[in-house]
């Protein structure tokens, strides 16, 4: 089997026909560039991640907790330092926590006031 073929047998087998519909249109360079770009694409993983974002997801801790508060401004170079190396090292060992913060009235936003 020859490499346009298989590519196309995989752009079939993903349900992407509009893709074989254009490789049909295009002329031979410009066919081998998309089937260069084509042969990149990890289908499996996009599909898997596609799958993925059907499932429902469990949390099982959901607590809410307030945290100490911190001014950024009134930090010394040291503090910043080390609070800036704690995050990366958290981000490079995959744990993190998300924190969602609010204030004012939202006027920024061109938000109604209620």
């Amino acid at each position: 089997m020859n490499k346009e073929q298989e590519i196309i047998d995989l752009l079939k087998s993903y349900n992407q026909d509009h893709i074989v519909n254009l490789l049909n249109k295009l002329d031979e360079e410009e066919k081998q560039e998309l089937m260069e770009q084509v042969e990149k694409i990890d289908f499996h993983q996009i599909m898997e991640l596609y799958d993925n974002t059907k499932k429902e997801i469990e949390i099982k801790e959901n607590k809410i907790e307030a945290i100490p508060y911190l001014d950024k401004a009134k930090l010394s170079k040291e503090q910043k330092d080390k609070f800036d190396k704690l995050g990366e090292e958290i981000i490079k060992n995959g744990k993190y926590a998300v924190v969602t913060m609010a204030g004012g009235q939202g006027t920024r936003l061109r938000t109604p006031r209620t």
